[in-house]
């Protein structure tokens, strides 16, 4: 069974049909690539997904359960969890409260423990610290902890994003052109962090990217959408050689 499920999925603004009939579907663990020109309609998806957007029709289920119409928290707590193409940190906290702010989430005590402080509180406090130090260290930002988001460099916040939406503790996580802006350097070792998160953590990557060289060298299986709509599904070599998907990007040069 498909840990994320899109099934027939349209969604219209006005006149205009910005998703249609879409079929995305995700085995557990893949590395899963979304790509089209700009306009495509790659965003749109990703906001279906979250509970940003409602599809007009269709069903979108996460390990089995149906999560189309939820609130984009609720859907949050089932275990997907993205980041956006503009940066969307804290940025007056540190980077370390970036990460243990997702934390929180999944905190197991509840307001009498908050108000009493009590010794279970203060042991959750301390794990959840603890944990967040351990996603900085593979981010390698943990000797930026306690400096505020906003002084980070541009691809730093760019992994912080990432390190705080695996916080949440995902069974899908959703990265909307996490390269953006990045150097080729940091796009190298923004590859590596992306398969590294998949095997450490065993969560399953949706990746939307313009960068060519990001989506070839991370993802297993490649989803091209036109106009709200699939064109081309296949392996990286098998997407290359798609004349449709060059038509698409190239228009037919």
């Amino acid at each position: 069974m498909a840990i994320l499920d899109v099934k027939g999925c349209t969604k219209t603004f006005g006149g205009l049909v910005a998703v249609k009939d879409l079929n995305i579907s995700l085995r557990q663990g893949a590395l899963y690539g979304l790509i089209g020109p700009n306009g495509a309609g790659k965003t749109t998806i990703f906001n279906l997904i979250t509970g940003v957007y409602t599809p007009d029709e269709g069903t979108i289920t996460l390990a089995g359960h149906e999560i189309q119409g939820r609130k984009a928290s609720a859907i949050a707590r089932l275990g997907i969890s993205r980041t956006f193409q503009n940066i969307r940190l804290f940025g007056s906290m540190t980077v370390l409260e970036n990460v243990k702010v997702s934390q929180h989430m999944r905190k197991s005590q509840g307001l009498m423990d908050a108000i009493l402080r009590t010794s279970r509180l203060r042991e959750e406090e301390e794990r959840i610290e603890r944990d967040a130090m351990e996603l900085l260290k593979i981010f390698h930002l943990d000797e930026r902890a306690h400096d505020q988001a906003r002084t980070l460099p541009y691809g730093s916040q760019r992994r912080l994003e990432i390190a705080r939406a695996l916080a949440t503790e995902p069974k899908v996580l959703l990265l909307d052109e996490p390269a953006a802006g990045m150097n080729p350097q940091e796009a190298v070792e923004l590859m590596h962090l992306i398969k590294r998160s998949r095997d450490d953590f065993g969560v399953t990557v949706l990746l939307v990217e313009h960068n060519m060289k990001v989506v070839m060298g991370v993802c297993e299986t490649i989803q091209v959408v036109d106009y709200g709509e699939t064109i081309a599904l296949g392996a990286p070599r098998e997407i290359q050689e798609d004349p449709r998907v060059i038509e698409a990007y190239l228009g037919g040069a």
